[in-house]
């Protein structure tokens, strides 16, 4: 059975990983440089001081700590739960991804100000939003816990009839 000690490690793997891959690009691509990989598939430097999109990324820094905080929040709580629930695989899988990719750009955001995204995906002109190995952490994550949320059985509800059948008596 999973501890929350593997959860935890799951997470300092992603974290390990989105920092390595950024320390790469950030000695390798300037800043604003794009390198084309495949047809639909870039590696750019780009500095994001906003959320998911740019979000917020006009702003005059505030959002710098915001943004930091909330997701140090999000990553106790996440840990709290984990604890709670590691022998749920895929809630647990989910929950780790997320904190390790919240922590992961919660290093960027103290370290630069902004989020360091370099990979740039495109098609017929049009491109998304430059991300990185923490934002598609949080989406995998994201994902899978709403695919576990939709997908569960079995749970006690508050009235304890989750996932039973029940009659209704006549008197």
């Amino acid at each position: 059975m999973p501890k929350a000690a593997h959860w935890y490690a799951l997470a300092g793997l992603i974290v390990g990983l989105d920092q390595l891959s950024k320390w790469i690009v950030l000695e390798n691509i300037r800043l604003g440089e794009v390198l084309y990989v495949a047809p639909f598939f870039n590696w750019v430097l780009t500095f994001n001081p906003g959320a998911a999109f740019s979000f917020l990324a006009d702003q005059p820094g505030w959002q710098r700590w915001f943004f930091s905080v909330l997701a140090v929040g999000i990553s106790g709580w996440i840990a709290v739960m984990l604890r709670q629930h590691p022998q749920q695989k895929l809630l647990s899988l989910a929950l780790a991804l997320v904190m390790g990719g919240a922590l992961g750009n919660v290093i960027d955001r103290i370290r630069f100000g902004a989020v360091v995204d370099f990979i740039q995906w495109h098609v017929a002109g049009y491109f998304w939003p430059a991300f990185n190995i923490a934002d598609s952490a949080i989406t995998v994550g994201a994902v899978l816990l709403v695919f576990e949320q939709l997908t569960a059985t079995g749970r006690k509800s508050p009235g304890g009839t989750a996932g039973k059948k029940t009659e209704e008596k006549n008197p």
